[in-house]
């Protein structure tokens, strides 16, 4: 048999590579040289050896690709070579596992065979794979019988991972929350993962914050925390954007945001409050704390205790109260008549306050302000001569401690000796906080010891604030009333009755008089302080009642619906209901009742601006007295600017009146056609169909309405402007007269005032010289706080002519067709519809009337003439009086009252500038007003 060397180009490995894998220098037979028959028997003899290959492979395939990178490389021997077929590697097949691999034979004779996928591999699906693999060979002959195959090997193959994902955040948000001031290791951690399936490209290598500028920092486990301390003050919350990078330096295709949330530190307190609450007049009671909570930083309590103070000391006299005259008050409150007001407004009748201090506080409440070296004397004629075992002395008081070590008394109300001798009779004064009232009596009504002095030690006599004092006087028994609260004197000094003497008295108001200095006669312990409304009432003493009414405020605090709160919740107001305390166990029904809590103002018109609200709470806990300071509450109402009312006084300004109108015993009465109504305008709540602002009516109160003559005072001898008594019956009303007009006051419904002005009645028995008479009206509201138009009506009289009434159409109409008397209704400026008559009809009408009016008077006075003349003869020697009995129309007035009307008229004007004092020809104690008191 002859041998060949195997020529090297058969196999792409070459000789070389065939002497790396450790086989000898193949040869081939050549096998054209030999019949076929003799060559497979030769071959069938010479396959004696099974392939042979490495007992373990390992394979590493890049996902995505198709060939693996084995160690070592797929190769089998057989040592049959170089035997044809049998020596030759025909196959590598796979055992076991559904592994998507096959095994190529890339060179028979040398055995090299190459693994590859059979479709996509996928790390994420797997990782590693694990099989068998056997090579075989050709076998006997070229038909590849009797194959044989070699030991099975174990294939190990790792799938070879490929960046193909990015990181994606756990969560699509975070949240966090951190107290202020602290600095944390740790606020949160974010947490992104990466589907790759490799620990190089899955796993999240860094972390990083991508916002600017921002006082966080993150660590590779994604771990934020602050850099500096935050402050709740500062920023309340912060937003940052974090992102993700995976080991392969991949970024998160989105970036997480994280929001972090800085808390206050926790502070016990009252929380959810406003610092102002805006009050509108009118809307009734508003709570003050609806969302308000107790934050306690979770003590253990067992009780809380929370007093609500509403400050109202710097509103007029303490609060906000009802600005009438005192007198008017006084009325209102259903007070005893007959009382004196010792500091009145200055006037001209009362001009010894002229020289006090005013404060004119708010809202036209008058107040008289003492800083040591003001005084006032008291007419004699004003003094109360019959003071008697019964009386009463009231006044509004605001005092604080005295100065200087050795307090001095300070006198508020003194009578003492005019002259001669220095001996007080009667005082009110305070000393060292005390306040103390001298009543002394004369030697001839007593000869015994009795109590002289009765003193009472109060805080409140020098607590800076405003207060009522009432001293009820039954003698020997003294009872003092402060904010209607009943004090009994804790002291009570007797003494010796004065001696009588011929000497007169002096009664003053701020200091005490001092008439028996010989050389320099003077005031001395005067008073420092404020007073108001200081008045005596003789023979009378004033009920409980009463003194409430006339110090309560129109103010306070309120709770709303008093059915919502617990049981165990324990509440009480003072009088004045400026002060609530609130006491129980449960936080959560104490938190509930300051949500409750309301203020209230019941007056039309109330004070505007604001008031301070106080808060202090004090908790208790199991065990301990105290264990949780709570800070206090400062907060404050604004009360709105109410609407202000337009008081307008409408009605015919022309009044035309034949002369026997005049003579008759009713006279005529000009202001029959009154009508008085008051509107305020509501432009932002209240707007009508058409856009425009509404006009709203309201009903309201006055308080007084005067009719003042124009041009020559009334001749008391041959005219009056008077008005009915029984027109006043039934209502809150009085009124003076005198020859510069008429003053119809009290607090009263202008329906009742409309009434009564058209009662006014205006007569004239001697009116020959007489062409017209004209009137000026004015009315206000809250002692002249709103004060209406000047309303100006003149009274034409006809001598020898038909009586004819002649209206002016081009008077200033009212707004509304006729008064309203429901409480509110809405107007519009234009809501009117004509209902005039064409002109041409009016004048017909008023011709045939003439016509026919003409005819009848002309036989008239035929008849008439002579006993008109015969009439005008006897008038002039004729009793005015003895026309008619005018006793229904007699109005009794009071000199003090007149005094007082004046007093409030010229504080309602600003102290008299504008205001006529009229001197009375006829009956000087019925002046109310007098024209010299223009230049007073």
């Amino acid at each position: 048999m002859t041998v060949f060397p195997r020529d090297t180009r058969d196999t792409p490995l070459g000789t070389k590579n065939l002497t790396k894998l450790g086989t000898k220098t193949s040869y081939r037979l050549t096998s054209s040289l030999l019949p076929f028959s003799t060559s497979s028997s030769i071959f069938s003899a010479v396959n004696k050896h099974k392939p042979w290959i490495e007992t373990s492979y390992h394979g590493v395939i890049p996902e995505n690709m198709d060939t693996v990178l084995l160690d070592p490389p797929l190769v089998a021997l057989d040592k049959d070579a170089p035997v044809p077929f049998a020596g030759e590697i025909c196959a590598f097949k796979i055992h076991g596992q559904e592994a998507p691999f096959e095994a190529e034979v890339l060179n028979r004779t040398s055995g090299e065979g190459v693994l590859r996928a059979i479709g996509p591999v996928d790390c994420e699906a797997q990782k590693e794979y694990t099989f068998i693999i056997q090579a075989y060979d050709c076998g006997s002959g070229a038909n590849g019988a009797g194959w044989k195959k070699s030991h099975k090997a174990v294939v190990h193959i790792q799938v070879d991972d490929v960046n193909e994902f990015s990181p994606v955040f756990q969560e699509l948000e975070y949240h966090a929350a951190v107290t202020e001031g602290k600095i944390y290791d740790n606020i949160l951690q974010v947490e992104a993962t990466d589907q790759d399936c490799s620990p190089q490209y899955s796993q999240i290598c860094n972390y990083d914050i991508v916002t600017p500028d921002t006082p966080f920092a993150i660590d590779r486990n994604g771990n934020i925390r602050n850099t500096e301390r935050l402050s709740y003050d500062k920023q309340q919350r912060y937003q940052i954007m974090v992102t993700a990078f995976d080991c392969g330096q991949k970024r998160a295709t989105d970036s997480v945001p994280v929001h972090i949330d800085v808390k206050p530190v926790c502070k016990p307190g009252w929380q959810g409050w406003n610092k102002r609450v805006d009050y509108e007049p009118g809307t009734g009671s508003k709570q003050l704390f609806p969302k308000m909570h107790l934050e306690t930083c979770d003590g253990p309590l067992s009780a809380v205790k929370a007093m609500v103070e509403l400050q109202t000391s710097h509103i007029g006299k303490g609060c906000d109260r009802e600005t009438y005259s005192e007198k008017s008050l006084q009325k209102l409150c259903g007070a005893a008549s007959g009382s004196t007001d010792l500091l009145p407004a200055p006037s001209f009748y009362t001009n010894w306050t002229a020289s006090l201090l005013t404060d004119s506080g708010r809202d036209s409440d008058l107040i008289f302000r003492f800083d040591g070296r003001q005084a006032a004397n008291v007419p004699e004629q004003v003094v109360p001569q019959n003071l008697t075992d019964q009386f009463t002395v009231a006044t509004w008081m605001k005092h604080g401690p005295s100065p200087g070590l050795r307090a001095e008394k300070e006198t508020l109300l003194c009578n003492s000796d005019k002259t001669e001798m220095n001996r007080h009779h009667y005082s009110l004064y305070v000393h060292n906080c005390r306040l103390v009232l001298l009543l002394r009596r004369d030697f001839t009504q007593v000869d015994t010891f009795r109590p002289a002095e009765f003193h009472w030690k109060l805080e409140q006599i020098c607590d800076k604030e405003w207060h009522y004092y009432v001293i009820n006087v039954e003698f020997p028994m003294v009872t003092l009333f402060v904010d209607g609260m009943t004090y009994e004197p804790y002291l009570v000094t007797d003494d010796w009755p004065i001696h009588p003497s011929s000497i007169d008295t002096q009664l003053t108001v701020g200091a005490c008089w001092q008439g028996g200095e010989v050389y320099s006669p003077r005031f001395t312990q005067y008073f420092r302080g404020s007073l108001s409304g200081l008045t005596i009432r003789p023979g009378k003493i004033e009920t409980q009642k009463v003194i409430s009414c006339l110090q309560a405020c129109k103010e306070g605090l309120d709770i709303n619906s008093l059915e919502s709160l617990g049981k165990d919740i324990k509440f009480h107001f003072n009088p004045a209901q400026s002060v609530l305390v609130m006491e129980g166990e449960d936080l959560e029904s104490l938190t509930t009742a300051m949500t409750k809590v309301s203020y209230i103002n019941s007056r039309q018109f109330p004070t505007a601006g604001l008031r301070r609200l106080h808060i202090t709470t004090t908790v208790q806990c199991f065990g301990e007295d105290t264990c949780v300071s709570i800070p206090d509450i400062k907060a404050v109402v604004m009360v709105l600017p109410p609407s202000e009312p337009r008081i307008t006084i409408a009605g015919s300004d022309r009044l035309v009146r034949p002369v026997s109108d005049l003579r008759r015993a009713t006279g005529v009465a000009p202001f029959r056609e009154l009508r008085i109504t008051s509107t305020v305008t509501k432009g932002d709540g209240m707007l009508l169909s058409a856009g425009r602002p509404g006009v709203l009516e309201v009903m309201h109160n006055l308080d007084y309405c005067d009719v003042l003559v124009i041009g020559d005072e009334l001749d008391p001898e041959h005219e009056s402007l008077e008005i009915p008594h029984s027109s006043l019956m039934g209502k809150h009303l009085d009124a003076t007269n005198s020859t510069s007009g008429i003053s119809i006051y009290g607090v009263d419904s202008m329906v009742h005032y409309e009434e009564a002005l058209r009662q006014v009645r205006y007569r004239n028995w001697r009116p020959a010289a007489l062409t017209n008479r004209k009137f000026r009206l004015t009315c206000s509201e809250l002692n002249g706080r709103y004060t209406s138009n000047e309303f100006n009506l003149e009274v034409s009289i006809l001598h020898n002519s038909p009586p004819v009434e002649h209206v002016n159409h081009m008077a200033v109409q009212s707004q509304y067709m006729r008064p309203v008397h429901h409480p509110l209704m809405v107007h519009t400026l234009n809501s009117h519809v004509s209902g005039t008559p064409p002109v041409a009809t009016a004048v017909i009408v008023i011709c045939i009337a003439a016509l026919v009016v003409i005819v009848v008077l002309g036989i008239y006075r035929l008849h008439s003439t002579h006993q008109d003349s015969s009439r005008s003869e006897e008038d002039g020697a004729k009793d005015p009086e003895t026309d008619w009995d005018d006793s229904a129309l007699t109005i009794t007035v009071n000199p003090m009252e007149v005094r007082d009307i004046i007093s409030d008229r010229r504080r309602a004007v600003g102290g008299g500038g504008g205001v006529q004092l009229p001197t009375s020809k006829h009956r000087p104690e019925e002046s109310v007003w007098n024209r010299g008191a223009q230049n007073g």
